[in-house]
Formats: structure tokens, C-alpha cells, sequence
């Protein structure tokens, strides 16, 4: 056995110093222009390896952790799947803290298919360190992944509060004894990070949540809900959640909540505050945004 997950990030964060987190979602009509001249549309997957390796050479000595998303890489059918599991094995070989951004979830040998596929390290290569997944399936969808966990020490993100608009759909549901269905799956994230073997010398398990802070009052709940799970925090920047939501998914010791930035990130070479000194040099722009991201979370980590 390795390093347990939740003892392998914390070492990660500590060593960087931060718990930001940067997303890697590459589109090709974004890229800079001198990758799309370079690389032009019949090239397209050539142009999105190009912009990922770059990004990620960028970013390396900054942050502990990448969250790369499979969707932006599906579109281009099996050349794209291979070139994201190329680039998750590029990002380890950095020393990066892998999440992949996947929302997986069936019943549970499908699961199973799943967790062998997303997760596993395999001879066909590395998997990331963690993934996240949906939970509606309950502890059959779950446990697959929780196997690979305990076998290969890797980690999962399961959805409890997403950013999107229309999340209180369901989200906001309430259920009979007053509570809503977040704070079930929160109740459910819970009891899974306590199950044998999910639990890290450093006290957090292995079973971390996402959660994209809204109302206060909600965020705060959740993170009650959820004391030894970290927490994977969207919205912050290009969504615009605030300093106040995100400080609201940290735990009382200012750990435990990776605050994920993608666009406000990767493409900061098209905001006029990083405008790039020449169109070669757009990868600064990138890591200039990259140490505000830093900055901004280490303000926000900081405990009261």
C-alpha cells in the first residue's frame, strides 16, 4: 500500500501552500491565437495537447492540484479520451494531485466499469488521483469506487451542492423531517468517509464532497454535515461566488476546501488584466492569474 489520498493531498497542499486548485477544461475555439494558427481546426486535438501541457507546466509550482474535465476532451471521441488520459498522466509526472472531473455514477457492476475506467491505474497507465461522481445511486454506485480507493489509495469527490442555476431543482427539495436533499447526500458523504479504511492519518478521509456555496446559511450547514471531508469548491471566480461563500467551505483550522478556478485561469490571456506582451506569451498571463488565484485563497484559508 501507498500514501492514503487524504494523506497524500495534505502533504501536496502543505508543500505548495495553497488549496487552490485549477481546472483544466480546454476548448479549442479559446485557445490563444497563436496555438490555433499553429494548430489549426483538422489539428484541433494537436492544439488542445499543446495548450494542456503548457498550462500545466505553468501552473505546476504554484498549486498541488489539477482538476482536468473529461467533457471538454469527449467531443473529439477516442483521440480525445486518449489525449485526457495523457495529460492525467502528464500532470502526475509533474507532481500534481490529479481530480478528474468525470460525474460518474450507476448501479453497482456498471459502477464497477466505471471505477476500473476513470479511476484504476492500469497498464494501460495512470489514472488521477481522485474523481468525482454522483451519488443518486446511493452506497451501489459508491462502493465500486471505494474498492479502488482502499486498493490503489485514491480518492473520490461525490456531488452534494452544485453551481449551476437550476440546482435547487432537486438540490433545495425538502424532505420530511425538514431537511432538504443536499444535506442528505452531505449526511450520506459522511457515513462513507467513515467506512474501514477511508480515513487518513491526517484525520480527513479519502470521501470528499462537492459543494458550491450558495446561500451562506446552506454552505455552513454542509460544512457541518461534513467535518472530515474535503471539500471541492466551484463558482469561485468566472461563476462569481465571493470570499465570503467560498470562507464558508473551510474548516475551522482554514483546511479542507480546494477552491477550483478553470476559466479565470487557463484563459487569462483574453481578460485586458492579463493581456500577454506578445501573443507567444500567453502562458504567463496563465501563471500571473494563476499566483492571484494563490493569493486570493490564501486570504480567504485564513481562519478568523
Amino acid at each position: 500500500m501507498g500514501e492514503h489520498f487524504a494523506d497524500r493531498l495534505v502533504a501536496a497542499v502543505k508543500a505548495r501552500g495553497t488549496w487552490a486548485c485549477v481546472g483544466i477544461d480546454p476548448v479549442y475555439a479559446q485557445l490563444p491565437e497563436a496555438l490555433r494558427v499553429e494548430y489549426p481546426q483538422e489539428r484541433a486535438v494537436d492544439g488542445l495537447r499543446a495548450f494542456c501541457r503548457a498550462v500545466l507546466e505553468a501552473v505546476s509550482p504554484l498549486v498541488a492540484v489539477v482538476k482536468l474535465n473529461i467533457a471538454f476532451f469527449e467531443p473529439y471521441r477516442g483521440a480525445g479520451v486518449e489525449l485526457y488520459f495523457e495529460m492525467v498522466a502528464y500532470a502526475r509526472s509533474l507532481g500534481l494531485i490529479v481530480i478528474g472531473d468525470v460525474k460518474r455514477g450507476d448501479i453497482g457492476h456498471t459502477s464497477m466499469a466505471y471505477a476500473r475506467a476513470q479511476l484504476a491505474d492500469s497498464d494501460a497507465g495512470p489514472g488521477p488521483d481522485a474523481v468525482t461522481l454522483s451519488g443518486y445511486f446511493g452506497i451501489d454506485g459508491i462502493e465500486p469506487f471505494l474498492t479502488v480507493c482502499r486498493e490503489q489509495d485514491k480518492g473520490i469527490f461525490v456531488l452534494v451542492h452544485t453551481s449551476n442555476a437550476s440546482a435547487g431543482e432537486v438540490q433545495h427539495a425538502a424532505l420530511a423531517d425538514g431537511t432538504n436533499v443536499a444535506e442528505q447526500m452531505a449526511r450520506l458523504v459522511a457515513e462513507w468517509g467513515r467506512m474501514e479504511g477511508m480515513r487518513g492519518k491526517c484525520g480527513l478521509s479519502a470521501v470528499g464532497a462537492v459543494v458550491a456555496p450558495g446561500e451562506l446559511s446552506r454552505a455552513r450547514v454542509l460544512r457541518g454535515l461534513l467535518p472530515d471531508a474535503v471539500l471541492l469548491v466551484p463558482g469561485f471566480g468566472a461563476q462569481g461566488r465571493s470570499r465570503e461563500q467560498v470562507a464558508a467551505c473551510f474548516r475551522a483550522d482554514g483546511g479542507g476546501a480546494l477552491v477550483n478556478s478553470s476559466r479565470g485561469v487557463i484563459n487569462a490571456y483574453a481578460d485586458a488584466n492579463y493581456a500577454p506582451k506578445s501573443p507567444e506569451a500567453w502562458t504567463e498571463s496563465v501563471r500571473q492569474a494563476c499566483r492571484d488565484l494563490v493569493t486570493a485563497v490564501g486570504n480567504i484559508q485564513s481562519p478568523a
